[in-house]
Parts: C-alpha cells; structure tokens; sequence
C-alpha cells in the first residue's frame, strides 16, 4: 500500500512496433476491403453497437485508439500513480477481494441469524441492511414506519436491537459494512458501544458506515437533514474515525445509487468523484489535512450487465480519483490517492421473468468488479425483483463469488485485460467524458450547487429516461422481459415479513423505556441538543445517547428540531 509514487516521466519507455501513419493507413485499407466485402456478405446483427450508456463501440480498436504513445504513462504499475492498473501490487495473487453480501431483513434476531448462516458459508465480511424506518430516523412505533417495518432491511429502534444483531459475532473479528446515510454517526455509536461491550476497543474495529448523503439528494431519497448540516455530521464522523477509529472507513462515496436511478457509467463515475472533491473540501475547510483523513474514504460502485465497459469504468475512476487528489488537493501520502471500492452487482438489472437468468446476469457482473479490480464484493439473489432472497438464493450468490475467485483463473494476475485496445480506449474515454462533467460542476460551484440548481438531478433522468425507451422498443434486449418470453407459473416459496413484527419492536421499545434510567436518558439528549447547536464534534454526544438507551427516533427528533427537515425540491 506504501507503494513510491512515479511521475509521469518515470515509467517504462513504449516502443510502437509498427510507424503510426503505416498503421493508420493499413486499418483505413482493411475497413474498406476485408471489412466491408465481409459484412455485405454477412450482415451484423444489429444497426448499432452501444454499450449499456448507450456509447457507439467501433469493431476494432489499435494502438490508434489507444493513444499509444501514452499508454504506459497513464497505465503505471500495480500500487503505484495513478493506480490504472490496481492499488495494490499484487492485487489478488496477495489477498482476495472482501466477499461481503448485503443482509438484513425483519428483527435482529433473524438477521443474526443470517449473518451466522452467510459466515458459516465462507462470507468473509459483514454488510448490514437496514429497514426504511432506520435509515430515515424513525422509531418502529412512530406512525410513519407503518407498513415498513423490517422490510426492506433488519429494525433496529435502540442499542438493545444492535447488542442481538451482532450477538456471537466477534467484532474484532470480522468487517462490517452498514448502509446508512442520515443518521449514520447514530448506528456507528451504537456498533461502538457493542464492541465496548464486548471488550473490543475501538481501534480495533473494521468496516465502513456509507455516510455519503448528497447521493440521497439526488438518487436515493433516504436524507433527513438539508444539505448544510448534513455536511456537519460527515465531517464529525471524518474527524472522530480519523482521531479514534483508524481501521474504520467513515464514508462510503456512493455512485451505486446513481447507476441504480439511471446514469451512464461516465456519470456514476463523474457525480461520485464530484461527491468525494465535496466531502474533501467540507474536511479541509473544518482544518482537516487532506493526508489525515484521505486514506480512510471508500467507494461503491455498480456492476452492470456490459461486462467490459463496466471493467474500463473501475480502471477510469481510479486513475481519475488519483490525479485529483495530487493534483487539487494537494496530497502527499500514497493512500490517499488509492480510490478503495466495493461493487454490488446491479439490482436494476435483475428481472421478476425467468429468475434463474438473474443468476448470469449477477455472474457477469461479479466478474467485471474482479477484472476491475474491486476490494470487496456483494452479488445480488436470483430472486431479488420479487422480493427479500431466500437462503438458497443467498448461498448460490455467494457460490458466484468463490467460483470466480477460486476456479476462474482470473485472480492470478494483476489487471488481466490491460492492454487491449478496445479497454485501454474505453478507460480513456470515461476519465476524460467524467473530467468534462467534473469542470461543469466546478464551474457552477461544486457538487451541493449543482444539486441545488437541479443540473445532477436532471442529466440523471435524461439517462434513466432514454435506456429504458430503449428497452421498450426493444432496440435493447433484456432476455426474458422483451425477447425470448416464456409462459411462467406464479413465483412460489419467497422470503416474506411477518407484519406482526412491529408489534415485536414496539413491545421491545416499550421495555427498553420501563427499564432503562430516563433521567439518564433525559441529560444525554440534553447534551446532544446543546452539542448540535454549538461547533464540537457531535460523535461523542451520540455515544453517550446511545449507551444510555435512548432509541433512534428520539435522537433523530432532538436534530430534527436543531437542524430541521430538507423537503425535495421537484426537478423536471
């Protein structure tokens, strides 16, 4: 990871083995010629080639295309600037990607459940659903969380919910991995004060808390807060992991969501980058150096169904996010300007026709975030367009994860598909499209501006709104859905909520608060109150709040009254 850093001048020198301009002209003789008497002979199947965003994918790619006299510059090697080709030098000849699959669904004690299930199964770390209630600070008993309670996610109202979810589990052990945004600094206390409890001391844990919201502005809808002291928590959480949690990653800068509502692979790379320049600034301007906190953020991207563009945009956002970080801000430390993901295979992709396709689709894709070079890896259930995954499904997803690692040949090697000149043009072209939207959204004063005015919001539906026009004229084929239909029976044997479980929860709540020291309870929301009004770090004050028992929504409530409510803006 300490890896010197090269500068430009400072790679292998590249010998082109044949003169550009012969080559230039023996491509333009074979396109007319050998090309041309071949597909007036033998159509191609299709008037067009585009990837999944839609780019035009020419049918064949030289030394021409790739900017050869560039190449090595901009490849580098494994664990060195600018990181093209991996951040580290060994990538998986070293240590295999982190098999982490997303889990957590109706009461804790079930989700524990799971979790033991996955990790007897050989997951190698931890990734916490939670349910809508808990990502938008909801207790299970407050009216809005009717209806949703441990749906989509696991409930958890107060730290006893949190003590039972990982109950077994040794913290000191494993990595974990939450999905939560708003009130992501309240589910980090609570996962400290379990590892307290169980004698591991906060230095020792690993794992991420996602804690990126200005993606929820615009892709994901699971904000509370507006935008400003938003910024204020993902700063105090950036400050208090870098001060007393240093294995831990305090953010999580998330372009999933965005692919997931629609954008091309060059906007999931350009708006999270965009996100990641604005929580870098946010720090900076809070007097955190750049080298103090840089080394902890990661990523999260998609996985989606064009296997090779998908491996051209991990390769492109990683040496884009490496010139940034020197080049704009500074950097000096070498892990700083190592842009650290996770990949989860694209839940858009999945389809309710012909399930078991879901299952190929989501081997496609696990195997781009492997050629792309990914840390850490959640592959989809077949069965996830119908509902929460059943047990079988889960272990045949993870299955996809060791197959690949263990019997595909393709972690033997660092980068395998660097080189080609249809990846190396691809890479190219991503960074420079991401670098363009990068400069407009700089030119309109950063990533919260931008949001504001409506510009993100908006390039992300024109996508959205064109891929699926283009499936529903079928210029795009989704096997299953409009070509290569089958009569189907109804789907039997799904995972589905007890609705009795929030009766479950708000017996637990009602316990929690008969037996628990509200006094205590009163003065930790007090302080928090006076914390949040004031310019201290807030973390402490939601440890404190924690550890006494008070539930999520009554936390939640005491900064809905301090920092109120942000109300969406409706962007057409």
């Amino acid at each position: 990871m300490g890896a010197d850093l090269i500068s430009k001048n400072d790679g292998p020198d590249c010998e082109d083995s044949m003169d550009q301009e012969e080559l230039k002209k023996q491509k333009e003789r074979w396109s007319q010629t050998t090309l041309k008497a071949f597909v007036s002979k033998t159509p191609e199947r299709q008037t067009k080639f585009l990837t999944a965003s839609s780019e035009a994918v020419e049918p064949l790619y030289t030394p021409l295309d790739a900017g050869s006299d560039e190449y090595c510059l901009s490849q580098g090697f494994p664990g060195q600037y600018p990181f093209t080709r991996g951040i580290y030098p060994n990538m998986y000849r070293g240590r295999l990607w982190t098999m982490r699959q997303y889990a957590g669904f109706g009461t804790a004690q079930q989700s524990n459940e799971r979790y033991k299930y996955l990790l007897a199964n050989g997951q190698t770390g931890l990734s916490v659903a939670f349910d809508l209630p808990t990502q938008i600070g909801y207790d299970s008993s407050q009216s809005l969380a009717e209806g949703e309670v441990g749906k989509v996610g696991v409930a958890i109202d107060s730290l006893f919910d949190m003590e039972i979810l990982f109950g077994g589990i040794p913290l000191d052990q494993v990595s974990t991995s939450m999905t939560i945004n708003a009130p992501a600094g309240v589910l980090l206390a609570m996962y400290l004060a379990v590892a307290l409890k169980q004698g591991v001391p906060c230095t020792e844990l690993r794992g991420t808390i996602q804690n990126d919201i200005l993606k929820e502005y615009v892709a994901r809808g699971t904000y509370i807060f507006p935008p400003k002291p938003s910024m204020r928590l993902i700063v105090d959480t950036l400050a208090f992991c870098t001060r007393e949690m240093p294995k831990w990653n305090p953010i999580s800068i998330s372009g999933y969501h965005i692919r997931e509502a629609g954008s091309t692979a060059v906007q999931e790379v350009a708006f999270t980058l965009a996100d990641g320049i604005a929580y870098c600034q946010a720090a900076q301007k809070a007097g955190m150096e750049i080298d103090a906190f840089a080394p902890q953020l990661s990523f999260f991207f998609s996985a989606h169904n064009d296997l090779l563009e998908e491996v051209a945009k991990f390769r492109a956002a990683r040496r884009l996010w490496a010139r940034i970080m020197k080049e704009k801000f500074q950097a000096k430390d070498p892990r700083s300007m190592m842009l650290r993901f996770h990949t989860q295979t694209a839940g858009s992709t999945l389809t309710a026709q012909q399930a078991d396709n879901n299952i190929v689709r989501v081997a496609i894709q696990a195997l781009a975030a492997v050629l792309g070079g990914t840390q850490s890896l959640h592959t989809n259930s077949r069965d996830e367009a119908l509902a929460l995954p059943a047990e079988k499904s889960v272990q045949i997803a993870l299955r996809t994860q060791q197959l690949i690692a263990h019997e595909s040949g393709v972690t033997n090697t660092c980068d395998p598909l660097a080189g080609s000149y249809y990846i190396e043009t691809m890479t190219d072209r991503i960074e420079q499209e991401a670098q363009a939207y990068l400069d407009r959204i700089e030119d309109m004063g950063g990533m919260v501006e931008a949001i504001e005015a409506g510009f993100v919001q908006k390039e992300i539906q024109g996508s959205a709104y064109r891929y699926q026009k283009s499936i529903e004229d079928s210029s795009l084929v989704i096997v299953g859905v409009n070509k290569f239909q089958v009569k189907e029976e109804p789907p039997r044997d799904l995972l589905k909520v007890d609705p009795a479980l929030r009766q479950i929860q708000i017996d637990k709540i009602r316990q929690i608060k008969a037996t628990r020291d509200n006094a205590g309870v009163g003065a930790a929301l007090d302080r928090l109150e006076q914390t949040a009004k004031g310019v201290e770090n807030i973390m402490p004050s939601l440890v404190d709040a924690v550890k006494e028992y008070a539930t999520l929504g009554e936390i939640c409530d005491v900064l809905r009254r301090v920092f109120g409510e942000y109300r969406q803006q409706v962007i057409f």
